[in-house]
């Protein structure tokens, strides 16, 4: 019998597991079983280094870690030491459409060039889309497409009304049709391709470990679509080439070889950032990268340490909200603004917001309010000093809620809005930069967004004490836990439009729990028979009457589960659970919950998430508190 020693090295945890020989040294053959048997750990254990050493009751020593949360530190602001990686993948060429499938302008066929084509076969992609019935999208549509025609199509094409894409769109109907009958074998086939890409370029060597890279597929050419009405809607999102790409990796590594004819736009060897790739897209200027994926060791420390920031607000709070409270009194009018914003903050969880420019999206924050933003009503709905505020947040999401304030808040915000336009700022003496500066010297690492998280991450916690009922079963359980964070959803204002299939898939749910109704009470009859040939039967007939008991309760539960289910998809029709869940909840909250009340982790998180959260999974227990 073999007795194996391991040392587990999980986020601050130690854990040790043997196993020896009976007390005997270890044969060449055995020791050539572990030094096998150790490559097949799962792919978040990692053997380090064992040893036959002979100790009091001569045992072999593994090292194994978990997620290397606790590797080597690194000095300040180093992020790593060895980055190596393949590079992006970029986005297929352009195929030009087959020579039947035409394009008309004013009734007459046209031959376009490849590059006119391509930017064409984007609109015709999205026709039976709403967003080609918006006048913005077509117009910068129109605008975008003649910056890539010849000059022979720009005196041609002047009028999108006389454009026919009719032919194109039915071509990729068809294509999308036939993807859908591919054979077993073609799928597998792509399948096979996807994951021989992926293992070339999806992995990245970082500090002698390989980890897995986020986002490596560059995004195709296309047009832009934004949220809500966003102004640039319709607009050429360009192809990326190598020349927009800037590398990053460590010197002394392999430097990724763009594809032939083309050079990098530059290479960096900055490990200060954990980026592996950047480019500045041409719609909105904005930079995006290529990142590590969500489970890596990186990004798993940035995640703890964001929780562990809120956590910290968490024993600061009480001196923040009193200074704040105090300086409404102010008798500079740039701290009064200043601390009523850090109440909206606090209290509502808005966004610091930003300003912006004439080209970009009319979204807002706290920061940013205007005037025509919020109403003052002194008594409203039998409430007193209530604050409606209406306007588009992030992504163009409709901000509107009904909020009695301290009068002192109501106070001052009348002296804000004296002698103002509706399109004049409501804090005109504040701006982001100016709010950001005063947080960070009232705790290090203190912004709006650390607010966000933490008043999220205690509503959770609240809400998750009050509605869980230890005797539940696990189907209530998970509504409570959906209720909670449909609070925090709906704190943070993360809306979105009732699905299209919402409708259909309520029709299918309440016909099954008909059906299930109907076999419960089938069941209850069957169960009263049962009993009644059982009191004086044989032992073949109170067998039978257990049977039915059993059915009966099974198919009890299996109701309720349905009756949750519906309960549940009704009440989240209109928001949107998993941006809260992902980016702003402390995963050990529902970690601590879920092993504290049996239910299984893999109800609240995905595979995917569960990787992201490993670091929460393993080190959360069922008593932790945020």
């Amino acid at each position: 019998m073999f007795f194996l020693s391991c040392h587990l090295a999980l986020p601050f945890l130690s854990v040790s597991i043997s196993i020896t020989n009976n007390g005997r040294l270890f044969t060449t053959s055995a020791l050539r079983f572990f030094q096998r048997w150790k490559g097949t750990f799962p792919e978040n254990l990692r053997v380090l280094d064992w040893t036959n050493e002979v100790i009091s009751n001569r045992k072999i020593f593994l090292h194994i870690i978990g997620k290397r949360w606790e590797e080597e530190k690194k000095p300040d602001g180093v992020k790593w030491n060895f980055l190596e990686h393949k590079g992006p993948v970029f986005a297929p060429p352009y195929e030009p459409l087959p020579h039947n499938v035409k394009f008309y302008y004013n009734d007459k066929e046209l031959k376009l060039s490849e590059p006119t084509e391509e930017v064409a076969t984007f609109y015709a992609r999205m026709l039976d889309h709403d967003y080609t019935t918006k006048e913005a999208f077509n117009s910068n549509f129109m605008h975008d497409w003649r910056s890539v025609m010849t000059s022979q199509e720009k005196e041609l094409i002047k009028d999108l009304r006389k454009c026919n894409f009719k032919h194109m769109h039915a071509y990729f109907v068809k294509k999308s049709e036939e993807r859908k009958l591919l054979s077993k074998e073609e799928k597998k086939a792509i399948k096979e391709e996807n994951e021989r890409v992926t293992k070339e370029y999806g992995f990245c060597m970082i500090d002698g470990h390989k980890e897995k890279i986020g986002n490596f597929k560059i995004e195709p050419p296309g047009l832009f679509r934004g949220r809500g009405e966003h102004p640039k809607m319709g607009k050429l999102k360009r192809r990326v080439v190598a020349e927009d790409i800037i590398i990053n990796c460590s010197k002394g590594s392999v430097v990724p070889p763009p594809p032939p004819g083309h050079k990098w736009r530059e290479v960096r060897h900055d490990n200060a950032v954990t980026w592996l790739a950047s480019w500045t897209e041409n719609v909105q200027g904005q930079v995006k990268y290529i990142m590590l994926n969500p489970s890596s060791k990186l990004k798993g420390e940035k995640d703890w340490q964001k929780y562990e920031t809120a956590r910290k607000l968490a024993s600061s709070i009480d001196k923040i909200r009193a200074d704040y409270t105090a300086d409404w009194k102010s008798k500079e009018m740039r701290i009064r603004q200043r601390a009523v914003a850090m109440y909206f903050i606090d209290k509502l969880a808005l966004r610091a917001g930003n300003e912006k420019d004439e080209d970009q999206a009319d979204t807002v924050g706290c920061c940013s309010l205007r005037v025509e933003h919020i109403q003052l009503h002194e008594e409203k709905d039998g409430k007193e000093n209530v604050v409606v505020f209406d306007f588009l947040g992030k992504d163009s999401i409709r901000y509107y809620n009904e909020v009695p304030v301290e009068k002192r808040v109501f106070k001052n915000l009348v002296l804000f809005m004296e002698s103002k336009k509706p399109e004049d700022d409501l804090f005109d003496r504040l701006n982001t930069a100016v709010l950001n500066k005063h947080l960070s010297e009232l705790m290090d690492g203190l912004t709006a967004k650390v607010f966000r998280t933490f008043n999220a991450s205690w509503t959770l916690q609240n809400q998750l004490r009050e509605l869980t009922d230890p005797d539940a079963s696990v189907a209530e359980k998970l509504l409570a836990y959906n209720r909670a964070n449909r609070a925090v959803a709906i704190l943070c204002n993360h809306q979105r439009s009732v699905p299209k299939s919402h409708d259909k898939s309520m029709a299918n749910l309440r016909e099954k729990l008909a059906t299930k109704r109907e076999a419960v009470e089938e069941a209850e009859k069957n169960l009263k028979h049962a009993k009644r040939d059982a009191k004086n039967g044989s032992a073949k007939e109170k067998i039978a009457a257990d049977k039915a008991k059993k059915t009966l309760e099974r198919l009890k539960e299996q109701l309720l589960k349905l009756e949750v289910q519906e309960t549940d998809r009704e009440e989240n029709k209109t928001i949107a659970l998993g941006t809260s869940k992902l980016n702003y909840l402390d995963p050990r909250i529902s970690v601590a919950w879920c092993k504290k009340y049996d239910v299984p982790i893999d109800k609240i998180y995905n595979k995917t998430q569960r990787d992201k959260f490993r670091w929460a999974i393993d080190m959360a227990t069922a008593d932790y508190v945020f």
